[in-house]
């Protein structure tokens, strides 16, 4: 039997992460289902059943359940409830849903955190899902108020009167807003002024995105995407892959015209994250239990950081603000770092971001830093492609991020990784992961909060 520190000599450990006094909390096991345009396959969906199967880990052991998610079905508002018990765990396992745009199951992952480091649980399953295929849709506020109205009419002239009041534009129906409430801009205008502020041409974004859809494509032919269960869709066939990676070329992804400012912008279909149905769930525990239990963690969650900025101007750069901070707490650098992915929302922002990272202007001017917080090196950014390739569940897509570096770190030998993922409301997580000797460490969750065009 090999000791965990005999390991870490082993891999030449740059340094543990390790605090005194302070547990040490493992991501055991990470899963999703596949991820699907939406409109595609799905009619309804549910992880939890697929993170027992793989884990074996007793119903019982489970402290606590929190999921998150983004449009939330009225019905079923506290989903990680209803999820828990559709899938057969005790009535007396409290659950609760959790909501921070295009970052919520990264919320539901760093609550989870928090209730095992402070002695409260020692296993929490996190998750987020989300569908959008089938998104709520409401009457007109006219409509809305005419019929509260009327189920409180005591007499049939009040009924008469209401329903006299009704004209053709009440029935028209309200979408779900995919806008800033505080802006009123949508995400994609927002990411498209962001390529423009920052001179990220279109080739440049098409480009990115080519190259996202090519490595998940590689990714998925080599079997890297383990963390995918087939999910039987009822009446349907099973489902074992995501369905949105298309490798194009540069000839056709030109061809395709402006999405959002019209005819000069340069955010387009192609260049963008896709409108997503998906599923996520991770089980994240106290080492100390999970090794009793006899798991062999995937990971170790070392810290995280959260930062919100304007969310006009400054929607989409969550990570260049949150990576710094979240190195800066766990004392490495940016050349520490071995694995990094970024949540791709569009192609732009990532290229934005990249810029702002590289500018010893942008770090004096806006950030308060005398040099620039330095950018990732592509050969260790997004390979096995990201959210324009592979989708983006907006309440399911930090799962997917963070087991992602997990596997990436055990598959390449790697010891710290780096979440970071913008979302609606100008917010950012950024998570570290540590890949400790049998596991893999992640760095910090940096999440830019402002709902990505909830593309």
């Amino acid at each position: 039997m090999v000791m965990p520190w005999a390991l870490e000599m082993a891999t030449k450990s740059k340094k543990t992460l390790a605090r005194p006094n302070v547990k040490n909390i493992v991501l055991v096991e990470g899963v999703r289902t596949p991820f699907l345009l939406s409109g595609t396959t799905y009619v309804s969906i549910v992880l939890l059943w697929g993170l027992l199967h793989r884990t074996a880990i007793p119903k019982d052991v489970v402290d606590y359940i929190i999921y998150g998610t983004v449009i939330q079905e009225v019905k079923t508002s506290n989903v990680a409830r209803e999820a828990a018990l559709g899938a057969g765990f005790s009535d007396k396992i409290p659950s609760h849903t959790v909501t921070m745009a295009c970052i919520s199951s990264n919320q539901a992952m760093t609550s989870a955190v928090g209730l095992i480091a402070a002695g409260q649980c020692d296993a929490v399953v996190a998750g987020g899902v989300e569908f959008m295929s089938d998104v709520p849709i409401r009457h007109s506020r006219k409509m809305r108020k005419t019929m509260l109205s009327l189920n409180k009419a005591k007499t049939l002239g009040q009924r008469l009167s209401l329903l006299g009041s009704i004209r053709l534009a009440h029935l028209s129906p309200e979408l779900p807003a995919v806008a800033e409430f505080s802006t009123s801009e949508t995400m994609g205008h927002s990411a498209d002024r962001l390529a423009a502020a920052f001179g990220v041409s279109r080739v440049e974004q098409d480009e990115f995105a080519l190259r996202s859809h090519s490595l998940a494509k590689k990714a998925q032919d080599a079997g890297l995407l383990q963390d995918v269960i087939s999910f039987k869709v009822p009446g349907r066939d099973i489902v074992s892959q995501d369905n949105g990676i298309r490798p194009s070329s540069m000839e056709q992804m030109a061809k395709l015209k402006p999405a959002f400012i019209k005819p000069h912008g340069t955010v387009t279909a192609a260049n963008s994250s896709f409108l997503t149905d998906g599923a996520s769930a991770v089980l994240i525990m106290s080492e100390e239990k999970a090794l009793a239990m006899g798991y062999k963690p995937k990971a170790y969650l070392r810290d995280f950081v959260y930062v919100s900025q304007d969310p006009k101007d400054q929607l989409l750069l969550g990570p260049t603000y949150g990576t710094p901070k979240v190195l800066e707490r766990a004392g490495l650098t940016m050349s520490d770092i071995d694995v990094f992915e970024f949540h791709e929302a569009f192609a732009g922002q990532i290229m934005a971001n990249l810029k702002a990272m590289d500018s010893d202007w942008f770090a004096q001017t806006y950030m308060g830093r005398k040099s620039k917080v330095g950018t990732p090196p592509m050969d260790k950014f997004n390979l096995w492609g990201g959210s324009l390739s592979l989708g983006h569940p907006f309440g399911a897509t930090g799962c997917r991020l963070v087991t992602t570096v997990a596997h990436r770190l055990q598959k390449e030998g790697g010891q710290y990784g780096l979440v970071a993922a913008c979302a609606a409301g100008g917010q950012v997580s950024d998570t570290h992961v540590q890949h400790s000797l049998v596991v893999p460490a992640m760095i910090a969750f940096c999440t830019y909060a402002k709902h990505l065009y909830e593309l």
